[in-house]
């Protein structure tokens, strides 16, 4: 007996073969070898994504709409119509692959620190939501709280959700088990221990116990590290980094065994993003000093988000594999064009407040796609188109549509 309905596994088994379908097509492979020249340096064209996207705006003629009613069901269910949607709506440059990924069941224990907070709800249907945050490091004897993190793996349970996983998709799609992928920041988590302003006037008034707090979190990622490539539980090659497309022909690296990846075979993604408001000199100091050596063991790095690091590259380049870089919205961009010039991807992230405007333009964000475009020519950056944190687009899914096509205009002309 299955362990899943048979009217579960027929909804299931029709979406995914829609996507193998999808996932067939030559221009799956056509936008993966674009990608990898891209991610080599030697772009044939700007590459386009959009991620993050307010699902909960989205549901257009029930696309969206869940059928499945086992719980596991409807977590695949809902990657298979976002994949589909996606495809239909606003392709730009995504990659639809033939196989599904099984998350191995890893405990991480994390750094231990449960947060502590108030938070505030404008649409309840959205996941973006105000936070109010407690501090929790104030004084030397608070380090302590900062745990090592271990980790720990529960094979009867990975192999529980890849019989699932084989009842749902064998015959339509290849069944994959993921390890874990292991993204770098301090300041994330300590934004959300301590509230963004507290953390700031801590590397000033008490340096020293920012040091502390930041120097045991790093050893918590070493540790991480270590345990992940050790009990053999780290992910396979990524399709995605932050967002972009992570096709590279330079990983996994020499050696690699598809049982036991290793660090130096997989991306990760830096970043800083409370630190956009102090110097370079705090940023080398707090931030590259810690970041370095554990960025050192990985075999590419994606880094930056939201900060703006235009002015802040000196300090970037210390940093050992990275290949993109992140142009946020706050960025002064022909300052950002020069500092990268031909060196690593200008990984620009377009404002997504155009559409969450009263009125949307597509013009304007033209205007604004092509002036990134020109800057970037003028001084030989490869160039990506990152869409991301889209809170909202008012409840007109159209806007992202739009969007896309423009970005793709953009790209290709």
């Amino acid at each position: 007996m299955g362990m899943v309905s048979a009217q579960d596994r027929a909804v299931i088994r029709e979406l995914a073969s829609r996507v193998a379908e999808i996932a067939a097509l030559p221009v799956q492979e056509e936008k993966r070898r674009l990608w990898r020249k891209l991610n080599v340096l030697e772009p044939e064209r700007p590459m386009v994504m959009a991620d993050q996207v307010c699902w909960n705006e989205m549901n257009i003629d029930d696309e969206l709409t869940l059928r499945c009613q086992d719980g596991e069901c409807r977590g695949y269910e809902e990657g298979l119509r976002r994949t589909l949607y996606q495809w239909r709506h606003f392709p730009v440059d995504m990659v639809v692959e033939p196989f599904v990924r099984v998350a191995k069941a890893i405990e991480n224990t994390m750094f231990g620190i449960a947060i502590e907070e108030d938070v505030a709800v404008t649409d309840a249907t959205s996941a973006v939501v105000g936070h109010r945050y407690v501090n929790q490091f104030k004084t030397m004897d608070d380090v302590e709280k900062i745990q090592m993190p271990r980790i720990s793996h529960d094979a009867a349970e990975t192999q529980r959700r890849l019989t699932v996983a084989h009842e749902l998709f064998d015959g339509i799609l290849e069944v994959r088990a993921w390890g874990g992928e292991v993204f770098v920041t301090f300041w994330d988590p300590l934004s959300m221990w301590m509230g963004v302003e507290n953390a700031l006037y801590t590397m000033i008034d008490q340096p020293e116990l920012m040091h502390r707090v930041v120097g045991r979190m790093a050893q918590g990622y070493m540790a991480m590290l270590d345990q992940l490539e050790a009990q053999g539980l780290l992910a396979g090659p990524a399709s995605l980094i932050h967002c972009t497309g992570a096709y590279t022909d330079e990983l996994p690296a020499e050696g690699y065994d598809p049982e036991r990846p290793r660090v130096k075979d997989m991306w990760t993604a830096g970043l800083a993003q409370m630190l956009a408001t102090v110097s370079p000199a705090m940023f080398k100091e707090f931030e590259v000093d810690y970041v370095a050596p554990i960025c050192e063991r990985f075999g590419l790095v994606y880094y930056g988000c939201c900060d703006p690091l235009d002015g802040k590259m000196r300090e970037v380049r210390m940093i050992p594999n990275v290949r993109k870089v992140s142009m946020s919205p706050w960025t002064n961009e022909a300052r950002g064009a020069e500092e990268i010039g031909r060196e690593f991807v200008f990984s620009r992230k377009p404002n997504p407040a155009f559409l969450a405007a009263e009125r949307f333009d597509p013009e304007h964000v033209r205007k604004d796609l092509l002036a990134t475009r020109k800057v970037c020519e003028r001084h030989g950056c490869p160039l990506e188109f990152i869409l991301k944190d889209i809170s909202t687009v008012r409840y007109e899914p159209q806007r992202l549509f739009a969007w896309g096509e423009v970005a793709m205009q953009v790209a290709e002309g």
